[in-house]
């Protein structure tokens, strides 16, 4: 099984269903915002199957009502030592 390629993928899943959005709602927010953005790239970033740049990260964050900082933080107080490294 390969190694978790971002970091960010299930805090972004617990927020996005603690503000009761679904992966299309939310989706189609960052998509308004411009960001040309699939479900199914979404939804490999919630499984931590992508990696995720610094620009999407703060994209992310704003689609969720948040800051950037706030959201590596919480990311990082959740991860595993072998989690988040991009090939």
């Amino acid at each position: 099984m390969p190694e978790n390629q971002n970091i960010v993928g299930p805090v972004i899943r617990e927020l996005r269903e603690k503000k009761g959005m679904t992966q299309p709602q939310l989706v189609a927010k960052l998509n308004i915002a411009g960001w040309d953005l699939s479900r199914g790239t979404f939804s490999k970033i919630e499984a931590q199957i992508r990696c995720v740049t610094d620009d999407e990260i703060f994209k992310l964050a704003a689609g969720l009502g948040i800051e950037a900082a706030d959201l590596i933080r919480l990311a990082a107080k959740k991860r595993r030592p072998s989690e988040g490294r991009c090939k």
